[in-house]
């Protein structure tokens, strides 16, 4: 019996064993498909991911050629390894990020490089006791400056990377130069180096697929003031079918989509500092006004706030009654809708850089809405009404002039904007339209009056029918 519980104990194990054994296989396959998923995924939400991948890995093959052709190396040693950081710490997303990180870099060394070599002579100078004194001093010195230098908002936000190398390159010049006699040399190398690494970067990031910091920018603030347009534009609709118990089968998602734009504004100064460093290109030339965009993102940013007040309303279970719905709707839609339509013929003036004049009409009727919405709240319409039941409809009657007052402003921004920029002006499609008629019409006339004169000159013996057909031509 003993032998036998065992041997059951045994097989028990190995049953146990196995499906363990196949429950992690089956599980690491899920993981892997699941990875695979979200690999293909990445890579089709922006295909700019897998170039720039490629991009970093043809720069880093690159520079590491200085270590694989004796020549190449034979003149740097060691300090070939500083292209080689470089391309890693440099190279960026996008063509402005690359540009200034390469820069900061190659400006920090060769003034750190310099000031090093200046500190090393200087404390050759004070003897051979003095030196690293006074070494230790200018380290103290030089790092407490530039640190404290870094927590200034327009110095940290353009040059804190090269305040950093600036640190790190002059530590190392001035302490490596204390056992090194060969202090020039060394420093010589390592900005060669360096400048070779930044330059495979930036030569690479231009001309091969290059991304933009600026044209994302500018496609960014035009698709988030879109989707504030397509939720104002649904909202009026929206949120009086459901007061009123119809059923909406609506896709949200629309609606919803304005709520990315809320945390927008760190990847927004990123892009418009990014963007700074970038020469002209396309459509931008260079010193865009990149402030400008900033500045819209920020009131439509205020605009989002308030729709993320509005959406609270929307998926309360508190409703409006329905006597106040009646006296509200038209207002309250009017106002919803035409703010929706301006800030979408805003985004599209912003996305194909035009004047934005088509959104004017559509803010002079929501602020004539909003001005009927004031009136009605004023009068004696609601002295029979529990204004207590009907909170929430006469917030959001409120919030809403609130919107129709930012959009007022974010088109006044997008009109600085587009002055400064000098978007080229809209012509409506009736203008155009007359214009195409007029010049077919000149053409036409132009066309009788050569025939014209051709048979006139044709035929002299006819004369005397001259006054008749240029009486005819004038009137044509």
């Amino acid at each position: 019996m003993e032998v036998g519980y065992g041997s059951g104990d045994k097989t028990g194990f190995f049953t146990q064993g196995r499906r363990s054994l196949k429950a992690l296989t089956v599980q690491f396959k899920v993981k892997t498909v699941e990875l695979a998923r979200n690999i293909k995924k990445l890579g089709q939400d922006d295909p700019r991911r897998v170039i720039h991948s490629l991009k970093v890995g043809l720069a880093l093959t690159l520079v590491s050629m200085f270590y694989y052709c004796q020549p190449l190396y034979s003149n740097f040693d060691e300090t070939a390894i500083w292209a080689i950081m470089t391309v890693v710490v440099v190279f960026e997303f996008s063509v402005g990020a690359t540009l200034g990180k390469g820069l900061n870099r190659g400006m920090a060394t060769l003034m750190a490089g310099g000031l090093g070599i200046g500190a090393h002579h200087l404390a050759n100078l004070s003897g051979h006791i003095g030196e690293p004194i006074l070494l230790g001093f200018f380290v103290f010195l030089q790092a407490t400056i530039s640190t404290f230098l870094r927590f200034f908002p327009k110095l940290k936000a353009r040059y804190d990377y090269g305040l950093l190398i600036f640190i790190l390159t002059f530590s190392m010049i001035s302490v490596s130069g204390y056992r090194d006699d060969e202090i020039l040399e060394l420093a010589h190398r390592r900005l060669s180096t360096i400048c070779i690494g930044g330059a495979t970067c930036v030569i690479i990031s231009i001309v091969i697929f290059p991304v933009w910091a600026g044209e994302d920018l500018h496609n960014l603030i035009a698709l988030n003031i879109e989707k504030l347009g397509n939720f104002l534009e649904g909202f009026g609709d929206e949120y009086f079918k459901r007061t009123g118990g119809e059923e909406c089968n609506e896709d949200k998602k629309i609606l919803e989509g304005y709520k990315i734009f809320l945390n927008s504004n760190y990847s927004e100064g990123s892009l418009a500092n990014f963007a700074a460093w970038e020469p002209g290109h396309g459509r931008f030339p260079f010193r865009h006004p990149w402030k400008l965009y900033l500045k819209v993102g920020t009131l439509a940013r205020e605009c989002a706030y308030r729709i993320e007040a509005l959406n609270g309303y929307l998926n309360a279970d508190m409703q409006v009654s329905s006597e106040v719905s009646t006296i509200i709707q038209e207002a309250c839609t009017t106002m919803s809708l035409e703010s929706g339509k301006a800030l979408k013929e805003l985004a599209s003036a912003i996305k194909i850089m035009v004047q934005p004049c088509s959104a004017d009409s559509h803010i002079e009727n929501a602020k004539s809405a909003a001005k009927n919405i004031k009136s009605l709240l004023k009068s004696g319409t609601w002295e029979d009404i529990d204004l207590l039941k009907d909170i929430p409809g006469v917030t959001v009657c409120s919030i809403l002039v609130d919107v129709v007052t930012c959009t007022e402003k974010i088109a006044a921004s997008i009109h600085e904007l587009a002055s400064k920029a000098q978007f080229k002006s809209a012509e409506s499609p009736l203008s155009e339209q007359i214009q195409s008629v007029k010049s077919a019409q000149m053409v036409n006339c132009s066309h009788v009056i050569t025939v014209s004169e051709s048979t006139l000159a044709a035929s002299p013996s006819e004369s005397s029918s001259a006054p008749k057909a240029s009486k005819q031509i004038m009137e044509v």
